[in-house]
């Protein structure tokens, strides 16, 4: 049964070799007689077109116009690039022909054939091995040295056969080339010798059969240059695969890494001539592979190896493949208008062109093209490699015998280099970025891991190095941007991308370094440090601002922000509790002081997010200086100057800036400085309110008293701040308070904190109660912001803050009657006294004819309205509640008195109506009726 398989291998092996053969003379001949047919139009033409009115076919022309125009765009971007100062680099891959579609035919017989023949060529051989091993006719010496020649024939066959075979085979076929999968079979064979000479019968040794098999995988590295791109893969996986298969008794890492290395710089010459891009890819993530398990399972594992291979990775992307292949590319390309000749005028025979501008749109390239280049899979996995096999280094899962903190750093760096250096390579320095900021987290939280773990693998190394990690990744950076910026000073979107990566990375070294390792007290290494770090932004905003007038304004400002934030963080390592506030106030404030210096556009911006952060760290300790710190005394405790100098602070910004050109900067800070205005009011009134206290219960009617009326009084001054310079901010900021105080009102004075309904006392004295704060006054506040607001607000929110104070005058005048009759505890668990009942409606009465003499003072017909509708409700409540309630006395005097207002009332309205015109419009108080 074998042989009869041995020989139906070997058959088919020579039925598709001979299939194929026929295939390709078939194909040759074809193109032969295209080209002759191609080379006898060309010589016809010119003869065609001597004549007069022969006529032209429309392929050929449209052919040569589209050829033409091709050829003219590639030499537009050609100038433009030169245009720019840059390398103009033509691009291989783009200007290839299009590949036509493929017939069946030709799948079937070019590429399936072939396929299928090298596949029958492996298991012919493997199958003849077979039969002689079982038949026991060779030695194992003399089947490896026969497998050797067998391979080393196959691989020289596919040398020949690509010497003689068509010149567009290649083109053509592609991966289906027979060369490539004669040579591909050659290599598996030789490959399979050498691995079974070492790992089965054991004739040589493993530094010998590592040699070999590496000197194998070279040759098909090389030898896939004039095979293609899929023997350069096959290649690569040998070589990869190659250590695994050597079973050495102490494998040196030098000797492996170093290997690695050698291949994964071969691969990428290879691919850098044939200009590939999956080779090199998979090259990256072979290499991240090994390096991240050799430090995972080996205990302890040698570093410095592994670090030098990432090293020769970053390098090679730098200068190997894919280098400076896209630099040269304009990062922007704007429509422009040039001057294109149009063709002579036949029908007037003059002969003359003329010039008219025309308008060339260009496709205009966008963060996508500068993140995502051409070569972005060489770029991505080669970053991922090092991110993977770096973090490695330092993982809490590797044993090493030193300390790898600093080959970390290398690594990072050269990384970040790469980004800096190639401006297509950006995602590398992003990467960086990354690396830097977890790294930093994996050696500042080792400690507590050791802490911590009682299962597991935890690296035991020295932590000293942790906060110069940090220290040294954030300078790294910085100087990067430095240099990035310098190399590559017309790139705006590279510019502001490396500006945003040195601002976020070095804060967040040096912070999170902080926050896990450092002393919040006083701790100098980190609070010097971020303040050197902040000079230095402040020192490259200012040098490329000066050098570049079109340095971009959000470039500036990240690098502004980067210097604010480190500010920040030197301001809680260098103080604590109230100074901390107080500097990072100050800092806010040079900002916005440091536009009468420079005219910047980005410090304002950069000063109102500082303020921003001051209202972080107030919101994050709202003591200030900690509960236990914080004094009782009203007013004059830490609270003042720690809410009130920024406050202070922040209505100079907004006051400076009244004239900024941008209304949004100027909206920003005028409300950040109301902000600031009313939190330190409320907070001051809440301590005193409670004790001393910021952390008590709900609030009290008293304590929500006094943030209803700052919330009224600071619509009042937004209202009036409108009218001396209008402002959309303070429209409808005003217009917001105002709607907050409402809300606060209906939830909490109606309903919430009722004393009617909670039961809180009011107070020993009458009318000098809780009463007072909780209703009549902010309902007094409501009538006056109704008054301003007549004519500047929309009529709707008018009328809302007249019913407001209506609202809040009438439960003032109600629950005082109560109070007269129920003493200070007015609970609805008491009752009503039937005197009580009837002094209600004789207030209600009176109030109504007071709305009705303020409105003959006031001329509002409003007001009027309001009256009405009071006395209506005094009349349901007189006919409904006191006939039923009400006996005797009591009873006839509220029906008396009810029916004397109303003919006083009917008396008024008489006269008011025919003594005065009927008005046009609804007033409030302060317009004619």
């Amino acid at each position: 049964m074998t042989d009869l398989l041995v020989l139906a291998a070997f058959i088919l092996s020579f039925i598709a070799f001979a299939r194929t053969r026929q295939a390709n003379e078939r194909f040759t001949r074809d193109i032969a007689f295209l080209q002759s047919e191609i080379a006898r139009l060309s010589a016809e033409r010119p003869s065609i077109e001597s004549v007069p009115g022969a006529a032209v076919t429309d392929v050929p022309v449209l052919e040569t116009q589209a050829t033409e125009a091709g050829d003219g765009e590639r030499r537009e971007a050609m100038v433009e690039a030169e245009a720019a100062g840059e390398e103009a680099v033509p691009d291989l891959e783009e200007t290839e022909p299009q590949k036509p579609r493929e017939s069946f035919e030709s799948w079937l017989g070019a590429r399936w054939a072939v396929w299928v023949g090298g596949i029958a060529l492996a298991l012919g051989g493997i199958f003849l091995v077979k039969v002689s091993i079982d038949a026991g006719l060779l030695s194992p010496a003399v089947r490896l040295v026969l497998a050797a020649l067998f391979g080393a024939a196959l691989m020289a066959g596919g040398e020949m056969i690509r010497r003689r075979g068509p010149a567009d085979g290649e083109q053509r076929f592609a991966n289906a080339m027979i060369p490539g999968i004669l040579t591909a079979a050659g290599a598996v064979t030789l490959l399979g010798a050498i691995f079974a000479a070492h790992a089965v019968y054991d004739f040589i040794g493993p530094t010998t059969a590592f040699v070999l098999m590496g000197l194998v995988s070279f040759l098909v590295l090389g030898l896939s240059l004039r095979h293609g791109q899929a023997l350069a893969g096959l290649g690569l996986a040998a070589s990869l695969v190659t250590p695994l298969l050597i079973d050495a008794d102490d494998p040196s890492p030098w000797s492996l890494f170093t290997f690695l290395s050698l291949v994964w710089l071969a691969s990428t010459a290879t691919a850098r001539i044939g200009r590939w891009r999956i080779v090199p890819a998979f090259a990256n993530i072979g290499l991240a592979l090994w390096g991240t398990v050799y430090l995972i399972a080996e205990d302890p594992a040698v570093t410095l190896p592994v670090s030098l291979s990432l090293l020769v990775l970053i390098a090679g992307h730098a200068y190997v493949w894919p280098a400076g292949a896209d630099d040269a590319e304009p990062e922007e390309r704007e429509p422009t208008e040039e001057a294109l000749p149009v063709a002579e005028d036949t029908a007037t025979g003059a002969g003359e062109t003329s010039e008219t501008p025309v308008t060339a749109p260009r496709r205009t390239p966008c963060w996508r093209r500068l993140l995502l280049p051409r070569h972005a899979p060489i770029i991505l996995t080669g970053a991922f490699a090092v991110l993977m096999t770096g973090l490695s280094l330092i993982g809490p899962l590797t044993e090493t015998d030193g300390n790898p903190t600093f080959e970390f750093l290398a690594v990072t760096a050269a990384l970040g280099l790469l980004g800096a250096l190639r401006a297509r390579a950006v995602t590398a320095s992003l990467t960086a970025g990354l690396m830097a900021i977890l790294g930093v987290s994996t050696l500042a939280s080792l400690p507590l891991l050791l802490e911590l773990s009682s299962i597991g693998v935890v690296a035991e190394r020295s932590f000293a190095t942790s906060p110069v990690a940090a220290l040294s990744l954030a300078a790294i950076f910085i100087g990067l941007c430095a240099f990035a910026l310098h190399r590559h000073p017309g790139r705006h979107r590279f510019a502001i991308l490396w500006s945003g990566l040195a601002a976020i990375t070095s804060v967040a070294c040096i912070g999170l370094s902080f926050l896990i390792i450092g002393t919040y007290s006083f701790d100098p290494v980190h609070g010097l440090a971020a303040t050197v770090a902040a000079i230095a932004f402040l020192a490259l905003a200012d040098i490329f601002t000066r050098r570049n007038p079109s340095f971009p304004i959000l470039a500036q400002g990240l690098l502004l922000a980067g210097a604010l934030g480190q500010l920040v963080i030197a301001a809680h390592a260098l103080s604590d509790g109230l100074w901390t506030v107080l500097a990072m106030a100050v800092f806010a404030v040079a900002f916005i002081a440091a536009t009468r210096v420079r005219s910047w556009a980005a410090l304002p911006w950069v000063g109102a997010l500082g303020f921003v952060f001051v209202l972080a760290r107030i919101g994050w300790e709202p003591t200030i200086v900690g509960p236990l710190a914080l004094g009782r005394t009203p007013v004059l405790n830490a609270l003042l100057p720690g809410y009130g100098i920024p406050a202070l602070f922040a209505l100079w910004s907004a006051y400076t800036l009244r004239d900024w050109p941008s209304d949004r900067l100027r909206n920003m800070l005028q409300a950040i400085a109301s902000l600031f205005g009313l939190l330190t009011l409320a907070i001051l009134v809440r301590h005193a309110m409670n004790g001393g206290q910021l952390q008590g219960g709900a609030p009290s009617l008293s304590e929500q008293s006094i943030y209803t009326l700052l919330v009224i009084g600071a619509s009042a001054i937004l209202m009036r701040l409108d009218l001396s310079r209008p402002g959309s901010f303070f429209r409808y900021g005003s217009i917001g308070l105002g709607a907050v105080s409402l809300l606060m009102t209906l939830f909490a004075h109606l309903v919430g904190l009722n004393p009617y309904l909670t039961g809180e006392l009011l107070g020993p004295y009458p009318v000098f109660d809780l009463l007072l704060i909780g209703y009549l006054l902010p309902g007094i506040a409501y009538a006056a912001l109704a008054r301003m607001a007549v004519g500047r607000r929309p009529p709707a929110f008018v009328a809302a803050l007249a019913t407001a104070a209506a609202v809040l005058v009438f439960a003032w005048a109600t629950l005082s009657v109560r109070r007269a009759w129920q003493g200070p505890s007015i609970a609805d668990w008491k009752g009503f006294l039937a005197g009580e009942t009837y002094t209600y409606s004789v207030v209600w009465l009176a109030l109504g004819v007071l709305l009705l003499v303020a409105s003959l003072r006031f001329h509002s017909r409003s007001m009027r309205i309001v009256s009405g509708v009071l006395v209506f409700v005094t009349v349901l409540k007189v006919f409904l509640f006191d006939m039923a309630n009400l006996e005797g006395l009591l009873r006839a005097l509220s029906f008396m008195g009810l029916g004397i207002v109303l003919i006083g009332i009917g008396l008024f309205y008489q006269k008011v109506l025919t003594s005065r015109p009927k008005p046009s419009a609804d007033v409030l108080p302060g317009t004619g009726a």
